[in-house]
């Protein structure tokens, strides 16, 4: 899913508007502070325009947080839901994560942190939030694999769960750092088997 898919014809469309042009602009290979001057200029509107919907640029990158919030974890109750097997639940969220960062380059920023660099501190510690969710629901579906037989019982789902939102991480440090170059699913089928057993 990817922020524009979210319109711009209902109440508050210049506020998705201007959230998509951030987005849109955090998709620059090479990184660059975005600034509200910029990001105004781009949307040929005034740095006042933006501060009427916006109370500070703060409050621009809590929105493209809570659009990554709603994504990620709405799509994660789906797969915790409809599929019963705890081991095809880590791997549907691994995939849909990864996938995630590659339909949207510049969420991937803010989720590595590199869009928030020199930004209020609470943003990076919702995203600190949102990680530890994440590693709550893999290790959820990690308990569910063996509580299923799927994994033997001495299989640590803590551990794993940490190890798996690691390896998250870097598959998407390393697409943003390769200019959104090396997709982060690359090599994925291979890598999943390593991560499960």
């Amino acid at each position: 899913m990817d922020i524009g898919a979210l319109g711009t014809r209902k109440p508050g469309a210049r506020k998705l508007q201007i959230l998509q042009m951030l987005a849109t602009m955090l998709e620059d290979p090479k990184g660059e502070k975005v600034t509200t001057a910029a990001l105004a200029a781009r949307l040929d509107v005034s740095e006042a325009a933006l501060y009427r919907h916006f109370a500070s640029k703060a409050q621009m990158f809590e929105g493209l947080i809570e659009f990554i919030e709603t994504t990620i974890f709405g799509l994660i109750n789906k797969i915790s839901t409809e599929e019963p097997s705890g081991s095809k639940q880590v791997r549907a969220m691994v995939s849909m994560l990864l996938d995630f960062a590659q339909t949207n380059r510049g969420m991937t920023r803010v989720l590595i942190g590199d869009a928030l660099v020199n930004e209020n501190e609470r943003l990076q510690e919702r995203m600190n939030q949102l990680f530890e969710r994440v590693e709550a629901s893999i290790r959820q579906g990690f308990r569910v694999a063996v509580t299923e037989n799927e994994l033997p019982d001495t299989f640590d789902a803590g551990a794993r769960a940490v190890l798996v939102v690691a390896f998250v991480l870097g598959r998407w440090h390393r697409f943003a750092k390769s200019g959104f170059r090396k997709s982060p699913t690359e090599g994925l089928d291979a890598q999943i088997p390593a991560l499960m057993s």
